[in-house]
């Protein structure tokens, strides 16, 4: 499986890829840099929008537009004008945190959450945005809060707090949006580097980037075990999204951020985003952001 360099952008710290089904673009971040970017793999086309401010993660609304979890809280993202209109700060209170990853749960809220900048604390939350653009806290204690994703019946959210090494499981309620019974679904190899961002795939596996590990790896969260992965040309793998006409490609976002001028020499390509066409799994179509309930 090898993984093919998407296009020309170069990320400080790019995270957060998911496949807009409508637009048929691949959408990433660059936290540091406060950018969305869009690539058309079609026309070969790209567009970025400055958010002014860093950005972890977006998804897109029932309006295609974008909801996104920015350094100063919630807000939309106008995608034709690039106009930010805040919603909520949940975190005004600790300017030395930022939100990092997020993503929409099966029905349509957003979920994100926050760490600290200086990574030295376990200040960090996990928050959640509903269609009346209620913000609830829904975990603390985090340090580097990273990928979500839920289970194939919907009853299981899967949650990675990076320097645990350890990807938990949570019973879901969409009902009520309660997590509870938090377990221990995998544990990441120590030279395996840290689980950073994840994806799930149409057989209930999960896909999880290895910052500082040079790959992204398939495990079953059933058993825990490592499936399979894919070796990739740079040490900080940062996230993975399926996309493509039937969701059969996996893209793969990766940062630069903190490599010296020599491990930059031995791995130019840190910060791009990459590709494994036909990778012989399918993904499925991200959740978008309801608006209105």
């Amino acid at each position: 499986m090898n993984p093919e360099v998407v296009s020309g952008i170069n990320c400080e710290l790019g995270e957060g890829p998911l496949w807009d089904h409508s637009r048929k673009q691949i959408c990433w971040v660059d936290i540091l840099n406060g950018n969305i970017h869009e690539w058309s793999p079609e026309n070969h086309t790209s567009n970025t929008i400055s958010v002014g401010q860093m950005i972890g993660a977006m998804a897109i609304t029932d309006n295609g537009n974008y909801i996104a979890a920015m350094k100063d809280g919630f807000g939309y993202v106008n995608r034709e004008s690039g106009k930010v209109d805040m919603i909520a700060n949940p975190e005004s209170h600790l300017p030395e945190n930022r939100f990092n990853d997020g993503k929409c749960d099966p029905e349509g809220r957003f979920w994100a959450g926050t760490m600290p900048i200086a990574e030295d604390k376990s200040s960090g939350s996990l928050y959640m945005l509903d269609a009346s653009l209620n913000v609830l806290k829904k975990e603390s204690n985090i340090s580097v809060s990273n990928g979500l994703a839920w289970s194939l019946d919907h009853k299981t959210m899967y949650f990675i707090d990076s320097p645990t090494r350890k990807v938990v499981g949570y019973d879901y309620n969409k009902e009520n949006r309660e997590l509870s019974n938090k377990r221990t679904v995998v544990i990441i190899a120590e030279d395996d580097g840290f689980p950073d961002g994840m994806t799930i795939d149409n057989e209930g596996m999960l896909w999880v980037a290895h910052w500082g590990g040079w790959q992204v790896a398939r495990y079953d969260p059933g058993t825990g075990k490592k499936l399979s992965a894919i070796a990739m040309p740079v040490s900080q793998v940062t996230s993975c999204a399926f996309g493509g006409e039937a969701m059969q490609d996996l893209y793969i976002t990766s940062a630069k951020k903190g490599l010296s001028k020599a491990e930059l020499e031995k791995q130019p390509l840190a910060g791009s985003l990459f590709v494994v066409r036909n990778c012989g799994h399918k993904g499925l179509p991200s959740n978008k952001f309801k608006t209105i309930e």
